[in-house]
């Protein structure tokens, strides 16, 4: 059973909401609904390891910048029917982690929670570890599977899901939305032209500008406890220079909500759990400043997204001085925006009634077939999807991070010595150029088996409704366009079966990676995200009919079945990254003594540093715990713990007074073992 409903729909649900919702009132209670939320740390290992996002081999970790965390939230209806929507500081989400999740609530939970009715979902951050979707071109530039990046995740987003399934509250929700304007831009608008011009006719910008926000709120004090921001806009911010781990300027959003709505708990700490989620960002760039050519600062190409010999690469940036500036502006705007939605939810927000409902299939998009309608011909055509390829422009990157070697974004024709190295990898049939056209095959991926599948063939669709409020979740990067369509084929299908007009949200990057979703006529401009379009032209156009399938079929109360599952592959894995063998001091020296101290005095705004001999991070990844503390001396002689990591700007509302930095750490015994240590500086005055 692949779905499961409320008892009743139509105009029994509504007589017996009616009757609920006098009976709630007479006994004192107005929640039709119980929530609950967690969040925990699932931060990888911060040295060592490949980032995921930029494919560079080179972009491994050197620290933290910003923690990882997954925030859960579950919501269950009168019914007792409930749902589960998790979003973590990750690249995107793996099958196999989704699988392992699974496999741990369903160890204490048994089968309450599912494939079908639980969610997860990556914000897209480029900045944290990779080695954990185990398909070979996405783990290929973090030399393969890596086990502690996928089992902290695991471990993180479980204990989050646990954490939210013990904190189950009376609730009442809302939905509530405002326009976010100077936080994203359209990275490909040469593509996006290419729709047609009645429809981006009905918009008024080529990406989405408004940030969607589910509030939880008590249903006895009216205070929220918990809400889910949905706005279009990549995670890159931080490029392909950074060398920290960071969930980058949503996660940094979503930590400066909760530090607003607790206040005085450290980070990652707190009963107000508040997430800014993926939706449709596949074409859409937090560098509002533009693309600019590397060194003359002149505007780059805008099809092929290149400059002129000698000028360096096209890079987009800003709209700060630096990436960490750059960070938390676009934070700060997306922050602020949430934050008043939610100090305003009497006059702008909307209540979310109803029953609890959802649907999971598998889809296999490689023999999936749908009659389209052909714009220029003005007759129905029946479509396919493709094998796996990625084409010429996917080498190319993107103007947030540019490739490697030559390639141009918006290549339609290839090359000879490329189709040679690309024979020579996995060769495409004539039928898999011509499923694929215009796109040229740089990577046959589909055809690609050793040492185990490159790319997924098989891919979960999914719909979560909770009254009329919709979540999609993809799995992949819908561009702007693609993602209005989607939002609008799933509204229109569940009226047309006879249910609600549905409020879409697409929850982007859910449950399984599958790279790109363009529109066809974006799909025909070939820039990256075309190129890295799986299936052929028409991916969107099987989407679409996919996910009004699962939304009729929700409205009717229908079984879906299954499909086919995604292959097993745990047992083919191979990892080229090497563990930590063991870590050593200078002599004389221990492990927390302290290299390079900090200066006697500091005024605010003033950057401390200081230099511990210390183990490899990667000995214990401390999660829920912080490999470093700055602290206050009190006037009774203890010192006091703040709530930065790493390296600590000084604030300016930072009292006077002496402080010290503090290291915590293990490390790792030549003959064995691995062990506790803990350093401190000397004191330093603030003034």
């Amino acid at each position: 059973m692949d779905q499961r409903l409320g008892q009743f729909s139509g105009v029994k649900w509504s007589k017996l909401r009616i009757a609920l919702a006098v009976l709630a009132l007479a006994i004192g209670t107005t929640g039709a609904y119980r929530v609950g939320v967690g969040r925990a740390d699932c931060t990888g290992p911060s040295v060592e390891i490949t980032f995921m996002g930029y494919a560079q081999v080179t972009q491994r970790g050197t620290g933290i910048h910003l923690r990882q965390y997954a925030r859960s939230y579950v919501i269950e209806d009168e019914s007792g029917t409930r749902v589960v929507f998790v979003s973590v500081d990750a690249g995107m989400m793996g099958h196999a982690v989704k699988r392992d999740v699974l496999a741990v609530l369903q160890k204490k939970y048994g089968e309450l929670y599912t494939h079908a009715n639980v969610v997860i979902s990556g914000t897209h951050t480029h900045s944290t570890p990779g080695g954990f979707l185990m398909y070979l071109l996405y783990d290929l530039t973090s030399l393969g599977f890596v086990p502690e990046t996928f089992n902290a995740l695991v471990h993180g987003i479980a204990q989050s899901v646990i954490r939210a399934h013990n904190n189950l509250v009376e609730a009442r929700l809302y939905v509530a939305e405002t326009e976010v304007l100077e936080a994203n831009i359209n990275r490909s608008p040469s593509a996006y032209e290419n729709n047609p011009e009645e429809e981006r006719a009905q918009y008024r910008h080529n990406v989405d500008k408004t940030l969607v926000q589910l509030q939880f709120v008590h249903a006895r004090t009216g205070a929220p406890f918990g809400a889910i921001n949905w706005f279009a806009v990549h995670p890159t911010s931080m490029n392909n220079t950074n060398r920290l781990v960071s969930s980058d300027n949503v996660g940094l959003a979503a930590i400066l909500l909760e530090q607003e709505r607790n206040p005085d708990a450290l980070v990652g700490k707190g009963d107000f759990v508040g997430a800014f989620a993926s939706s449709n960002l596949g074409d859409v760039s937090p560098n509002i400043n533009g693309p600019k050519c590397e060194k003359t600062g002149l505007p780059c190409d805008v099809l092929t997204s290149s400059c002129p010999s000698g000028t360096g690469a096209c890079f987009a940036s800003g709209p700060g001085r630096d990436m960490f500036e750059s960070t938390e502006i676009i934070a700060d705007r997306l922050y602020r925006a949430a934050a008043g939605l939610l100090s305003t939810r009497t006059t702008k927000a909307r209540e979310v009634t109803g029953p609890v409902a959802f649907v999971h299939q598998y889809v296999d998009m490689t023999t999936a077939e749908t009659v389209h309608f052909d714009r220029a011909t003005q007759t129905p055509v029946r479509v396919r999807g493709c094998l796996p390829a990625m084409g010429y422009s996917f080498a190319a990157g993107t103007t947030d991070g540019p490739g490697a070697f030559d390639f141009q974004q918006g290549t339609i024709t290839d090359n000879v010595l490329w189709n040679a190295v690309r024979d020579f990898i996995a060769e495409p049939t004539q039928d898999d150029k011509d499923c694929q056209a215009p796109k040229p095959i740089l990577l046959a991926t589909g055809r690609a088996r050793f040492p185990y599948d490159w790319q997924p063939k098989v891919v979960p669709t999914q719909l979560l409704v909770v009254g009329d409020f919709a979540m999609a979740a993809v799995p992949g990067e819908f561009t702007t366009m693609a993602g209005r369509r989607l939002r609008s084929a799933v509204a229109r299908a569940s009226v047309a079966a006879g249910g609600r007009d549905l409020q879409v949200v697409v929850a982007g990057l859910s449950n399984m990676y599958s790279s790109y979703i363009t529109t066809p006529e974006e799909y025909e401009i070939q820039r990256y995200e075309g190129a890295s379009t799986l299936y052929g032209p028409h991916t969107l156009t099987l989407y679409l009919e996919q996910y009004k399938r699962l939304a009729g079929a929700l409205v009717r109360n229908e079984t879906v079945p299954a499909g086919p599952t995604p292959p097993y592959e745990d047992d083919k894995q191979i990892s080229l990254t090497t563990g930590v063998i063991f870590d050593s001091h200078p002599l004389g020296k221990e492990f927390g003594d302290v290299k390079v101290q900090p200066e006697a005095a500091y005024e605010r705004g003033a950057t401390v540093s200081a230099v511990f001999i210390a183990g490899n991070p990667r000995n214990n990844l401390m999660h829920d715990k912080s490999f470093f503390t700055v602290e206050q001396q009190q006037p009774d002689g203890n010192w006091s713990f703040s709530d930065i990591e790493f390296s600590w700007t000084i604030g300016p509302n930072t009292l006077d007074g002496l402080y010290r930095i503090r290291h915590f750490g293990y490390y790792r015994y030549i003959l064995g073992g691995v062990y506790p240590y803990v350093g401190a500086t000397n004191a330093f005055s603030v003034k």
